[in-house]
């Protein structure tokens, strides 16, 4: 399959989305595997992937004139995907595009197909683009300029306003920067650096966290610093979570939703591998991938137990756990930059649905967690019902368990807490939405 272009892999990863509900990132490394992409058309196919799909409202909304008949989904794919190149990508010249388009056109479809492509496409380009002026509610627009349906855009709306909303939807358009953490059992921040800049990374010190790093050029999963274990990527919001936990060597931690074990392995590293960190995850591969996680990093403090989080007293002694982390399962709102299809699949009810799991979830940490332990709940979601509702609905439950400021938090980041929880917003520090909540159990 070496002759398939990274134009006709990402068509072919776009059908797979809209077919199989399957999450881009996944399809995107199959997709190289399979197609044997390579070099400089392995960021073209995934700009062309994420743009397409991070855009797809928008591009539907300027493509919608100049479709006048019902089209096969992978002719619409195909349409959307050469609109942004030609909208959105300066280094593709329009006629390129254009081009590619008609070429894959006639390879999956016939002549007709091609020739319907290629009449839209040269339409566009004579005519240009209908204004976004065109729409007059507020909601509508911003949902059509930023690709966030329209549901989302006025919740958000409702719940923070409409310039953070604006603010929130537009950063959720721009690619993450990849941060990775120091395994501080091994190494330091310093050494890491070198290590990378040895290997050809660049890299800077987080600014927020002491064990965080920014990497502004190379890709740190194929250096020998990760690949040995120094290194762990992870976005700068989910590393506050352990740092709100702020476990100690030689205590016994629960971690309730474990899975991949980003947390997991955090919180034995801020232990410095003494102690136990319990790792709860109702799937036993997913345990198995805490493990290969944990062995890459030298990490032996942890054990794996596949459970459901919400039975775990069957397990395990109530009351024998300094500290529990529940990182409950959520509509991953806060994500969106990296997981673009989540905001199209996701529906309103299904955030309601999530609320009785991530309920009970904590209903049994409470169980779990010793008095004047610490229980930290949290989120990759931006939304009140989800975050602050269930946190008002759980101290409503458990009069012994009281909210208290986390102030294990790093100081830059205890300007951002508001009613002793955090709400990070994607625009806050360009890390994901995140969302924690810090509990003390006090005698009954």
């Amino acid at each position: 399959m070496s002759n398939t272009s990274a134009r006709e892999a990402a068509l072919h990863i776009l059908e797979q989305i809209d077919k199989n509900q399957s999450y881009s990132n996944l399809l995107l490394n199959h997709a190289v595997k399979k197609f044997s992409i390579k070099g400089p058309d392995v960021g073209l196919l995934t700009e062309l992937t994420y743009g397409t799909i991070q855009r797809k409202l928008t591009l539907d909304f300027y493509l919608q004139p100049f479709i006048k008949k019902k089209v096969e989904n992978w002719v619409r794919n195909l349409l959307r995907m050469s609109l942004y190149q030609m909208v959105y990508l300066d280094r593709v010249p329009e006629r390129a595009a254009i081009h590619e388009a008609v070429e894959i056109a006639k390879k999956k479809g016939h002549k007709g197909i091609a020739g319907l492509v290629n009449g839209i496409l040269r339409s566009v380009q004579r005519q240009g683009l209908p204004s976004l002026d065109l729409i007059k509610d507020p909601i509508e627009r911003l949902s059509i300029e930023t690709s966030h349906p329209y549901w989302l855009v006025k919740r958000w709306s409702e719940q923070f306003g409409d310039e953070k909303t604006r603010e929130m939807c537009e950063t959720n358009l721009t690619p993450p920067v990849q941060t990775a953490r120091v395994n501080t059992i091994l190494t330091t921040r310093e050494e890491a650096l070198q290590m990378l800049k040895d290997e050809g990374v660049d890299a800077e010190k987080s600014k927020f966290i002491s064990e965080g790093l920014y990497i502004k050029r190379g890709n740190i999963a194929h250096t020998n610093a990760f690949k040995e274990g120094f290194l762990t990527i992870q976005d700068e919001s989910s590393m506050l979570v352990a740092n709100a936990l702020n476990p100690k060597p030689g205590e016994k931690v629960l971690d309730l939703c474990a899975a991949p074990g980003g947390k997991t392995t955090h919180i034995a590293e801020k232990m410095n591998n003494e102690g136990q960190v319990v790792a709860v995850d109702l799937h036993p591969h997913k345990i198995k991938l805490i493990q290969e996680n944990a062995a890459r990093l030298a990490i032996t403090a942890i054990e794996g137990y596949a459970l459901d989080g919400r039975k775990v007293k069957e397990q395990f002694q109530i009351e024998s756990f300094d500290r529990v982390l529940v990182d409950a399962p959520c509509s991953g709102l806060g994500v969106l930059r990296r997981k673009p299809d989540i905001k199209y699949a996701k529906k309103e009810q299904d955030l309601t649905s999530l609320t009785s799991i991530q309920s009970s979830l904590l209903d049994s940490a409470v169980e779990m967690v010793k008095v004047g332990g610490t229980l930290v709940y949290s989120t990759c979601t931006v939304d009140h019902v989800e975050n602050h509702q269930t946190v008002a609905q759980f101290l409503e439950n458990n009069q012994q368990m009281k909210l208290v400021t986390a102030e294990s938090l790093p100081d830059s980041i205890q300007p951002l807490l508001k009613n002793q929880m955090l709400q990070v917003f994607p625009q806050d520090f360009g890390g994901d939405g995140f969302f924690i909540a810090c509990f003390i159990k006090q005698e009954f």
